[in-house]
């Protein structure tokens, strides 16, 4: 027996199939909902469903009173061709587009995500099944302004876990963690403002800065942080007036921040006023808490981000702020004012409810030991290759790899791109472009043999000048 959705497409194929042949010219009028399903053998109701599908696509206009048309226009062409992936200049915004523009089949290990079956995919589906019997407002109303208390309060717990002890007011749910960045910059910078990155840093923090037409400056990222001389000589010199950083497992070297680093960076910071935006996007894949700026500083002048993008979903997308309160206040009249509150309540409670759910402990416990012997498998097979990790992350999925005989990274990255293989070569993290020889993995993304293939086979071509 057909199922109803089959008998919906089976109509809407019939009318498709007849727009494209000329039967149904454009502007003319569609038989009747009770013609078509007596010539298809199918129920009004059936028909009405496909002709309600076809409005939505566009290809099908209704008249009120008068019945439902072939639409009289076409998709409009494209006026102007993209330039090919190839030919993209390798910039921050190389690896993002790559990735995001990746055809089925391609790999990833330069992409900054877990593969879809490394995530919880049975926890979201039983989130999206109690949500499908959440109360009409939940599913159809406004979020408020500062986005799901219960949500905010379950991050201020885990602050709290932190040893930063906050409320849910200092809490705000954005619609990602990058928009969280985004709301900071604009709430506090200034164009022509000095904001300080770390180098290499996270490519996007670029991106998003350059964006905010201010001037970036990269500090030297070491094992255990900022070079702390240079840190204190740019914030002299430059008076910068924000540092975004990672302190927790950092992107994309893997580094930590250590407890010594981390106090002399705030003592500094605070003699010069610097505002510091801590990314801890990473903190659930540490085996241990590592130092949090915002814990030690008390959130005077740290700002902690975040977002569940890389251990729950990047489709259901929720990031959040938390700050101090006259920082909060403004932020939520700015993100009002944009985008009229913060994140929808559906996928706010999609999130909270998964986070909840007694399956997510064990799931990220899984995870990380999964990750833990994915590491130690990339790192001997990269190793094989000449490739050489510039720390032991203590957790992640990232790998800092120094490529073998000063091999420039971002000439791999293209000719892997022909191989169709996205990499993610070292000087898109650079704002010095200075790390020409590195090389970031996502070691989940490379389990598929042929990646490694790839690598030796552009290495080669390389090293003959190909």
């Amino acid at each position: 027996m057909r199922g109803a959705a089959t008998r919906t497409e089976e109509a809407m194929s019939a009318i498709r199939r007849r727009i494209a042949s000329g039967a149904l010219s454009r502007g003319e009028r569609l038989p009747s909902i009770r013609g078509l399903a007596t010539s298809l053998g199918l129920s009004p109701s059936t028909v009405a469903e496909a002709y309600d599908r076809l409005v939505a696509e566009g290809l099908v206009s209704a008249r009120p009173g008068s019945g439902f048309y072939a639409a009289e226009r076409r998709t409009p062409a494209p006026t102007a061709v993209l330039a090919s992936r190839a030919d993209r200049a390798i910039d921050p915004l190389w690896v993002s587009r790559q990735s995001l523009e990746a055809e089925a089949g391609e790999l990833k290990p330069g992409c900054g995500w877990l593969p879809p079956d490394w995530m919880p995919g049975a926890i979201l589906r039983k989130a999206l099944r109690d949500l499908a019997r959440a109360d009409d407002a939940v599913l159809t109303d406004y979020g408020g302004a500062q986005g799901l208390a219960d949500l905010r309060g379950l991050v201020a717990r885990r602050c709290a876990d932190d040893g930063l002890e906050v409320g849910p007011e200092q809490v705000l749910l954005t619609s990602s963690g990058t928009q969280a960045i985004d709301l900071i910059c604009r709430h506090l910078l200034r164009p022509g403002d000095t904001v300080l990155v770390d180098d290499p840093g996270y490519f996007n923090f670029q991106a998003l800065l350059r964006a905010h037409r201010v001037e970036v400056v990269g500090v030297p990222y070491a094992p255990t942080g900022p070079d702390i001389a240079r840190f204190a000589e740019i914030l002299a010199q430059r008076a910068p007036r924000l540092y975004l950083t990672n302190s927790a497992i950092h992107n994309p070297t893997g580094a930590s921040l250590s407890p010594q680093t981390a106090h002399k960076l705030l003592t500094i910071a605070a003699a010069h006023g610097l505002v510091i935006v801590e990314d801890d996007i990473f903190a659930e894949f540490e085996p241990d808490p590592s130092p949090r700026l915002a814990a030690l500083d008390g959130l005077s002048s740290v700002i902690r981000v975040g977002s569940f993008s890389k251990t729950l979903s990047a489709s259901m997308r929720v990031g959040y702020v938390v700050a101090r309160p006259d920082w909060i206040e403004g932020l939520v009249d700015l993100q009002v004012a944009i985008s009229f509150g913060s994140v929808g309540p559906t996928s706010a409670r999609l999130v909270y409810d998964a986070l909840t759910d007694g399956g997510y402990r064990r799931h990220m416990d899984a995870l990380r030991r999964r990750l833990s012997a994915a590491r130690r498998e990339a790192t001997a097979r990269l190793e094989g290759l000449g490739f050489r990790n510039w720390v032991e992350p203590r957790g992640g999925f990232y790998l800092w790899s120094r490529a073998p005989d000063g091999v420039d990274t971002a000439v791999l990255a293209r000719k892997a791109l022909a191989h169709g293989v996205v990499l993610a070569p070292g000087n898109v993290f650079s704002v010095s472009e200075g790390a020409g020889e590195f090389m970031r993995f996502n070691v989940a993304q490379l389990r598929d043999p042929r990646a490694f293939e790839v690598l030796a086979t552009v290495l080669a071509e390389a090293r003959r000048g190909d």
